[in-house]
């Protein structure tokens, strides 16, 4: 019961945001001008867009391929399969529940252990925020933003000054996170930081004995069960070259996103913009799209793409047209080729979907039994 009001809460937030988010970019154009703009697009620009968007999931698969590897040698279409499957789900439902199908689906076919691959999901998701943080640095010290730029959001405006404070903040982020990767591949740090968290219950000096014990088994296990299979996602790590190869690899897929971006501007009236400029309007929607919204990202997509279209000088409407049809132009393919891995490899999407939302896995929950039985050895247990 309480997973599903969890799920209920999740999707109405996520719909709440959406729905404001739709209002806010639409509100202004009028619906003619809309449909106008969208009937103007050169649509034969598509297939290069869509042709180079796949090539970077292949690119994708190649990377996860290397996490995997020191769990499981895959193959590219072991990999393939589930990969495309998750994020066709991440199109379709709340909560980003394709990154949890995907360990589950890699679970039933070859045997690999839940945890162990959603790690490599959490290490993916690292190495492409790192990616992002460094790409909207470089952005905002190489392109030109008009010192005049104003753009009002309630009591909040949004100029050159506030761009630029805003990417030093996100370098510093950058290296806060480059310094958390080293910390938790360090053996000794790593160790350090699972004892700290085992004594956490130990501050909490007023409380009984027995209301310690519970915490530290209902949290604090867990806290270092989830810290441990992260970590296990940074096993190549002892790889400099494995960590060099997927750091290459995550810039090559976003350098081609922004390419499908980019090549699909060629179809569009009034989207006149350079790579640069282009690569940073997908890095600012992706930081958008990061927030809870409805099924399909749809609102805070359009939010993401329209705002940063406008920092770049593209006028409303066009800005409108072109986001909303590169929202569906991004998303309709991944749905198709996810759909087709399901077929090919037999899986039931709908009662993947239902399996990871209601019950994720037993496997996650046998290993959280299994670290308390291994933890409780480590910390030393108070008695009354």
């Amino acid at each position: 019961m309480f997973k599903r009001k969890k799920i209920i809460l999740t999707l109405f937030t996520g719909l709440l945001l959406s729905g404001i988010a739709l209002y806010v970019v639409f509100k202004n154009i009028p619906l003619p001008e809309l449909v106008g703009y969208l009937e103007s697009v050169n649509y034969w620009w598509v297939i290069p867009a869509v042709t180079i968007t796949l090539v970077g999931f292949v690119i994708r698969v190649v990377r996860w391929q290397i996490l995997l590897s020191p769990f499981k040698k895959t193959s590219f279409w072991n990999a393939h399969h589930p990969l495309m499957i998750g994020f066709m789900l991440n199109c379709l439902l709340p909560g980003r529940v394709g990154e949890l199908a995907r360990p589950a689906i890699l679970y039933k076919k070859e045997r690999v252990a839940f945890s162990k691959v959603l790690a490599t999901v959490g290490a993916e998701r690292v190495f492409d925020v790192l990616v992002l943080l460094i790409s909207f640095v470089v952005v905002l010290a190489t392109v030109e933003i008009n010192p005049t730029l104003d753009l009002t959001f309630g009591n909040y405006h949004l100029n050159k000054a506030m761009l630029e404070k805003v990417g030093m903040t996100t370098l510093q982020l950058c290296l806060g996170l480059m310094v958390c990767i080293a910390l938790v591949s360090v053996k000794q740090s790593h160790k350090f930081i699972r004892q700290a968290i085992l004594w956490l219950p130990g501050l909490l000096f007023l409380a009984s004995s027995s209301f310690k014990e519970k915490v530290r088994e209902k949290l604090c296990v867990r806290l270092v069960h989830i810290f441990d299979n992260l970590s296990a996602g940074f096993d190549l790590l002892k790889s400099p070259k494995k960590v060099g190869l997927c750091l290459g690899l995550s810039f090559l897929v976003w350098i081609v996103g922004g390419a499908s971006y980019y090549v699909m501007a060629f179809g569009c009236p009034g989207i006149e913009l350079s790579f640069l400029e282009m690569y940073g309007m997908m890095v600012i929607l992706c930081f958008f799209i990061s927030l809870p919204s409805a099924p399909g990202f749809w609102g805070l997509w359009e939010a993401g793409g329209v705002f940063a279209l406008l920092i770049f000088g593209v006028r409303a409407k066009e800005a409108a047209g072109f986001t909303l049809a590169t929202h569906v132009i991004q998303m309709l393919p991944v749905i198709i080729v996810g759909l087709i891995s399901a077929i090919v490899t037999g899986v039931n999407v709908l009662q993947v979907a239902h399996e990871t939302i209601e019950d994720r896995s037993g496997e996650e929950g046998a290993g959280v039994e299994t670290n308390q039985r291994v933890y409780a050895d480590e910390v030393p247990h108070e008695h009354p």
